[in-house]
C-alpha cells in the first residue's frame, strides 16, 4: 500500500466518524458574576453592563449580563488528577482526536470559530451543550505541519432547554516537525531562518548619555534648557536662541501625534522590518521627532492620529524608543446605527501580547490546553513557544468592537479565523471598518495582526440602538 492509498484509508476511518451526534452535555456551573469578573478582568473588557449591578439594572437589558463570547466557556471541560482536561468520551469528536493523536497528529491549534448569539446570558443560567461532528477533512500540508481539519457544531441550551446560541469550530491536528521548510529570502540573503542581524549601534558621546540611559529605564527623556524652559530634541550642547549651556531634562509623557512620516524602500537591511515607517512625532510637550512608526501599516496612517511610545531592545545594553497607534479609550455613551457608514474605520488599537495575557486569558476562559501555558509542552507540540487561545482572540475582539460602538452594542454574532499564533513578546494591532448597514443591523470587519502577520481575520454582527427584530435590548429582557 503507498503512502497516498493509506492516507486515504485513514481518512476513510476518520469520516465514518462525522455527522454523529454526543449526548447532551450539562456545564459543571452556571453562569457566574465571579467567572465574568475574572474574564473580564483578563480582556481589559470595561462595560459595566457585565459586572456593575446598579449600572446594569438601569441599562438595556434590565440587569447583568455575560459578555457574549463567553458562550462556550461555560461547557468547558475542568481538569482531573494528572492535570489533564476532562473530557466526556462519548463526543463525537472524542474518538476522532484519539485517533490522530495515535496516529502521531499531536499538535493541535484552533483555526476557526463562528458564533451566534440568540440572547445574552445571565447569572444564574445553567448551560448544556451538545455537539455533532460536522467534517475531517483529508490529510492537508500546512506550515505548521501535515494534519487534518476537524470541524464540529455545539448547540447550547439554557436550564429550560431553550436554544440560547451556537459555536461552529475548527481546530487542525498536526505531525510536529512536518512542517514547510522556510525559504531563504533571496537567491544571495540569509536564511529566513537565520539569527537576526542586530540594528546599527546608535553612537553617542557622554553629553548625550543620560538620554540613552532613560531610554533604558523605559523613560522618553527631553532635554530642557533652564534658562528659558526651551525643550529641544535631539540633545544639544547650548540652547539654540540664548546659547546657554544650563540644562536638565524632563520626562515626556510618551504620547503624540503624527506630524508626517516617509517610507523608505531600498537599500533593505536585514535587522529591520519592511515596510520601515519613518515618522516625525510631535509629543504632548511640543517637541518632534523622527522615529520609527511600528504596529500599521503606511495605509492605516494618517497624519494627526494619536501615536503612543513603545520601546525596542536592540542590543543588550541599547533601548530604542518607537511610536504606535495610541490605544483608544472606551466610548461614552453608544452609537447609532446613523453614525455609522459603510467605510468607516475603526480606531487602530494595539494589544501587547504577553505571557501574563496568555496564561491569564486561558485560565479565565477554562481553556486548560497546556500549550496555552506551558512552554515546554508547546514546544513539543510543534510550535516555538506558548500562544493565545482562540478564546481569548474572539474576546478581544470583541472587547475592542464594543469599545468603539459603546455600551449598549448588543452582539448577533461574531466569526474569526486564526492565521499566525499569538506569542509573548510581540503586539498585535486591531484595524477594522464598518463592513454593511442594514437598519439597526451592523456589520463590522477585522484584522489582528502581529510581526509574523495576521493573526485573525473576521467580522461581528452588532445591533445599535433601534427598532430592530432581533434580540430585544429595551424591556429588560434579551432574546
Amino acid at each position: 500500500m503507498t503512502d497516498e492509498q493509506a492516507n486515504d484509508a485513514f481518512h476513510e476511518q476518520l469520516v465514518a466518524q462525522v455527522g454523529r451526534r454526543g449526548s447532551v452535555q450539562r456545564a459543571r456551573d452556571p453562569v457566574n458574576g465571579p467567572a465574568i469578573r475574572t474574564w473580564c478582568d483578563a480582556m481589559s473588557e470595561a462595560n459595566p453592563y457585565y459586572t456593575d449591578e446598579a449600572a446594569a439594572a438601569a441599562g438595556p437589558h434590565g440587569g447583568l449580563v455575560a459578555p457574549p463570547a463567553t458562550i462556550n466557556m461555560w461547557t468547558m471541560p475542568g481538569l482531573v488528577m494528572g492535570g489533564q482536561p476532562q473530557r466526556a468520551t462519548d463526543e463525537p469528536q472524542a474518538g476522532v482526536y484519539t485517533m490522530l493523536d495515535d496516529a502521531g497528529f499531536v499538535g493541535v491549534v484552533a483555526t476557526n470559530s463562528d458564533q451566534v448569539y440568540l440572547r445574552y446570558l445571565r447569572p444564574g443560567d445553567h448551560l448544556s451543550q451538545q455537539t455533532t461532528l460536522v467534517d475531517v477533512s483529508p490529510q492537508k500540508q500546512t506550515a505548521l505541519g501535515v494534519g487534518h481539519f476537524v470541524t464540529t457544531e455545539v448547540e447550547y441550551a439554557d436550564q429550560d432547554g431553550d436554544p440560547v446560541g451556537s459555536v461552529s469550530f475548527r481546530i487542525f491536528k498536526f505531525r510536529p516537525g512536518t512542517g514547510r521548510e522556510r525559504r531563504a529570502l533571496d537567491d544571495t540573503g540569509p536564511a529566513a531562518d537565520a539569527p537576526r542581524p542586530l540594528r546599527p549601534r546608535p553612537r553617542w558621546n557622554q553629553d548625550q548619555a543620560w538620554h540613552w540611559e532613560g531610554l533604558r529605564e523605559r523613560e522618553l527623556r527631553i532635554q530642557r534648557f533652564v534658562d528659558d524652559g526651551t525643550l529641544v530634541h535631539p540633545p544639544v550642547t547650548a540652547n539654540p536662541g540664548t546659547q546657554s549651556t544650563d540644562y536638565d531634562w524632563i520626562v515626556a509623557s510618551g504620547r503624540g501625534s503624527l506630524y508626517s512620516y516617509t517610507v523608505p524602500r531600498h537599500p533593505q537591511v536585514p535587522a529591520f522590518d519592511y515596510p520601515l515607517i519613518v515618522g516625525l512625532v510631535e509629543l504632548e510637550e511640543g517637541v518632534r521627532m523622527v522615529t520609527n512608526i511600528v504596529g500599521a501599516t503606511p495605509e492605516q496612517l494618517e497624519i494627526g492620529m494619536p501615536l503612543e511610545v513603545c520601546w525596542l531592545d536592540s542590543h543588550d545594553d541599547v533601548t530604542l524608543h518607537q511610536f504606535r497607534p495610541a490605544a483608544p479609550g472606551r466610548r461614552a455613551g453608544t452609537l447609532t446605527h446613523h453614525e455609522v457608514a459603510v467605510g468607516d474605520r475603526l480606531p487602530l488599537c494595539p494589544i501587547e501580547i504577553t505571557t501574563r495575557l496568555v496564561v491569564s486569558t486561558a485560565l479565565a476562559t477554562r481553556d486548560h490546553q497546556d500549550v496555552h501555558h506551558d512552554r515546554d509542552a508547546a514546544v513539543a507540540k510543534g510550535t516555538s513557544d506558548i500562544f493565545m487561545n482562540i478564546l481569548t482572540s474572539t474576546g478581544l475582539a470583541a472587547r475592542w468592537i464594543g469599545d468603539w460602538a459603546g455600551d449598549g452594542v448588543v452582539f448577533e454574532g461574531l466569526s474569526l479565523g486564526l492565521g499566525v499564533p499569538n506569542h509573548p513578546g510581540d503586539t498585535m494591532t486591531m484595524s477594522g471598518s464598518v463592513a454593511g448597514v442594514d437598519g439597526d443591523t451592523v456589520t463590522v470587519s477585522f484584522t489582528g495582526a502581529n510581526s509574523l502577520g495576521a493573526h485573525m481575520t473576521g467580522s461581528a454582527r452588532i445591533v445599535l440602538p433601534g427598532g430592530h427584530d432581533g434580540p430585544d435590548t429595551h424591556d429588560g429582557e434579551v432574546g
